[in-house]
């Protein structure tokens, strides 16, 4: 297959700004007059992607760990800050005019960031996985309100169904994303707005002693900081790229930032109250069912847009990432391949796992990689001050990032102390594989991955790499 061109053609920039028509660029660099996205759109694309039944799953989850309310509360409010390392990681896009996994090209050299992109294109299936679970989950409530359990057979047609329909607008591309993330923002925002009126009423505020330790609080926090502003950085210049090179870094960071920060808050809060008030509550009903049960078919019918919604980010961005691996194919049909695996996978899941088992685990385990990723990133941007060279990132071979045969060590290096350091502070005993860190172990099973492993990934490569990158800056 001929090789990706550096820079898309001109008759295909009308094409790729158009929604409801098949993007045919992927990793390529964008070309100023083809970015027309503004600020206001990068906020409503996260916005409308984050106004999601998953985050009522989420907030619901963590107070399964035995929290009360008051504790899964604050978990929420703090991890829902870390939503500024996605401002942060999205400053590059409008720079490069590429991807996040181009653009970590810089730091790693050509040939190790093959590396950290396949983590990343495992963590964005786990992620498109557990939205493809949860809507199967959903198809099954439904169809056993109207008294038909589920056999092995339906289930399989759930799963065919999902994915078939999921497949479409990653398949169209950034353009279609945008407009119809927008769109749906407006109606997620007003089913929001019901649930809350049906919730709120029912919370009682004045339990709000302390019923988990502190340690298991950290294991909350790890994972709404994995599932939100962390969780999201792999993704961020993705979108960002189609921001023109003059925006103000202002006003990119806080469309980004607050684009998903608002939901997500709200969202976790209200399935943190849900699960107070009934710990029977599911993540697929979301409400209980005692008191809403004439909300049940409203619920379950738009909760599906919004599930289908949040997973076209994960599947538009494990596609871009295949390429950046260095697998050659197109953008599109990249989305075909993983959209394949994730149906194999789902059926795997659906038929033999433990779903919010095996979803916490995964987000516990995808901070060992990413959060010493996302600083090397982060300290590589500083250090060269912004200033990257573009057709350089483009190349697979040679250019100012190839170095010692596609690798930079020094990055490397960070990545592997980063990813040893967080594996030193997790807890994850009762999940697969099951496994604490001797950290962990001498603080009562405290979780703090996320901070060590961005801590150790970024000063190591700092210490390693600051002389180097300079003097890059000056060749720049």
């Amino acid at each position: 297959m001929a090789e990706t061109p550096v820079v898309a053609s001109s008759a295909d920039q009308a094409d790729d700004n158009a929604a409801f028509k098949v993007e045919q660029r992927g990793i390529e660099l964008i070309p100023d007059e083809a970015r027309s996205m503004r600020p206001a759109g990068l906020f409503w694309l996260w916005a409308g992607a984050v106004w999601n039944v998953e985050f009522l799953v989420y907030g619901a989850l963590i107070m399964s760990f035995g929290l009360s309310f008051g504790q899964a509360a604050l978990a929420i409010v703090a991890g829902n800050a870390f939503y500024v390392l996605l401002g942060l990681a999205s400053l590059q896009g409008p720079t490069t005019g590429t991807t996040a996994f181009m653009v970590s090209r810089a730091p790693f050299g050509q040939n190790a960031n093959r590396g950290v992109a396949f983590f990343n294109w495992i963590t964005q299936v786990g992620f498109e996985i557990e939205g493809i679970v949860i809507i199967v989950l959903v198809f099954e409530a439904m169809f056993l309100r109207g008294g038909v359990t589920a056999g092995s057979g339906l289930k399989v047609l759930f799963i065919v169904v999902a994915v078939g329909v999921q497949f479409l607008m990653p398949f169209l591309g950034h353009a279609t994303i945008t407009k119809v993330l927008h769109w749906l923002s407006f109606v997620f925002i007003a089913v929001f707005a019901v649930m809350a009126i049906l919730i709120v009423p029912h919370v009682h505020l004045s339990n709000l002693h302390q019923s988990a330790s502190w340690a298991v609080w950290t294991t909350a926090l790890v994972v709404i900081i994995s599932v939100g502003g962390l969780g999201w950085t792999e993704n961020a210049n993705d979108y960002s790229r189609y921001l023109p090179r003059t925006t103000p870094k202002a006003k990119t960071f806080w469309a980004a930032t607050l684009g998903p920060a608002i939901p997500s808050l709200l969202l976790e809060l209200l399935g943190a109250a849900a699960f107070s008030i009934s710990p029977k509550t599911t993540g697929v009903t979301g409400v209980p069912a005692a008191f809403a049960a004439w909300f049940f078919w409203p619920y379950m019918i738009l909760a599906l847009p919004q599930l289908f919604a949040i997973n076209t980010i994960d599947l538009y961005s494990s596609g871009v990432t295949l390429q950046a691996i260095g697998i050659a194919v197109r953008r599109w049909q990249a989305v075909i391949i993983d959209t394949v695996v994730v149906a194999i996978v789902t059926a795997l899941v659906i038929f033999k796992g433990n779903f919010y088992t095996d979803l916490t685990g995964f987000l516990l385990y995808i901070v060992v990689w990413l959060a010493p990723w996302f600083a090397i990133v982060m300290v590589d941007y500083l250090l060269r001050r912004g200033r990257y060279d573009p057709l350089s990132l483009a190349k697979e071979r040679g250019g100012l990032y190839w170095r010692h045969g596609g690798f930079h060590w020094a990055a490397v290096i960070a990545q592997l102390l980063g990813m040893a350091a967080a594996m030193m502070w997790i807890y994850a005993q009762y999940y697969v594989p099951s496994y604490v860190g001797p950290i962990s172990s001498r603080t009562s099973g405290s979780d703090f991955s996320w901070l060590i492993g961005m801590v150790v990934g970024g000063l190591v490569y700092w210490v390693l790499a600051a002389r180097e990158v300079r003097n890059e800056v000056s060749r720049t």
